[in-house]
């Protein structure tokens, strides 16, 4: 079968980057304190999604049972993970500021980091990366 030709789907837009994990209602709310969003849906035990202040990027936490956490750095043969999230910041300052913040949230700064001074990998509190980046 031939793609369609992608101007008859467009205008297609990005609804949420979505997150697996063992409890969505506890995942969504981690990132509603580190990030200052809001709830924006849920379906009790089995999916939840935040919004950005803007209104234009949402963050979907869906439930699994059997969700095992990514290790970090990647290991031969332990689960890896499928997709992280990078978070902008200013200047070192604000990205230390950030980690700091992430902390007092529930994440924990990773015991790898390879960034330099250009971004920190933290892990979130069902074992997902996600960097604060310094984009200039």
């Amino acid at each position: 079968m031939e793609p369609r030709d992608t101007k008859e789907l467009l205008p297609m837009t990005l609804d949420a980057v979505v997150l697996e994990c063992g409890d969505a209602a506890a995942l969504s709310a981690f990132y509603i304190r580190l990030l200052g969003w809001k709830k924006n849906y849920t379906e009790e035990n089995e999916w939840a999604d935040i919004v950005s202040p803007s209104g234009g990027v949402k963050i979907a936490f869906q439930q699994d049972a059997a969700y095992a956490p990514p290790v970090w750095p990647d290991e031969p043969g332990a689960q890896r993970q499928m997709a992280h999230l990078d978070f902008a910041v200013r200047d070192r300052e604000q990205m230390e500021l950030a980690a700091e913040h992430a902390v007092s949230c529930g994440a924990v700064k990773a015991g790898a980091q390879y960034g330099g001074d250009k971004w920190i990998t933290m892990i979130d509190p069902a074992g997902h990366p996600f960097c604060f980046v310094i984009w200039s």
